[in-house]
């Protein structure tokens, strides 16, 4: 038979079907490989908050005075400030204007949202800018060598 035949009655050569499966997986992984991150960044998958209500910030050597820290509270940053004075503050890091992450500024002693310029003192009431309310405070002590940082009830 040759070529013309087998094509006619379905029949192909072994080493061209390998070759066809070969190919067509290939576009299929490749095809896959493209959409799945596309998916996962439209539809992310859900990840269940912390229901924790206090997180070790820091060990109590890490931080100098008049010296701050962002850190993870739960799905959202914190910022951890070691005052002048040697107290221990906590707020919330996110800007209560269009949820930038705020900083601790050492030579103004206050915390600034470099977006817009919002400024907030350190009982994190809003001073200047936009920011329309204060940030959210916890509590902040010190366990041992931790501080630990606790969410109001």
């Amino acid at each position: 038979m040759n070529d013309a035949n087998q094509a006619a009655y379905g029949q192909t050569d072994p080493g061209r079907r390998w070759v066809n499966l070969l190919l067509g997986s290939g576009l299929v992984a490749s095809i896959a490989t493209f959409l799945y991150p596309a998916i996962r960044y439209i539809i992310p998958t859900e990840v269940a908050e912390s229901t924790s209500r206090s997180v070790v910030a820091a060990k109590v050597t890490e931080l100098k005075l008049n010296t701050g820290k962002i850190f993870k509270f739960g799905s959202k940053p914190a910022l951890l400030i070691h005052s002048v004075a040697g107290d221990w503050k906590a707020f919330s890091a996110v800007c209560t204007h269009l949820n930038c992450t705020v900083q601790y500024r050492a030579d103004r002693h206050d915390i600034w949202c470099a977006c817009h310029n919002g400024v907030y003192d350190l009982s994190g009431r809003n001073v200047s800018g936009p920011p329309p309310r204060p940030l959210e405070e916890f509590e902040a002590h010190v366990q041992g060598e931790d501080v630990v940082v606790t969410r109001n009830a």
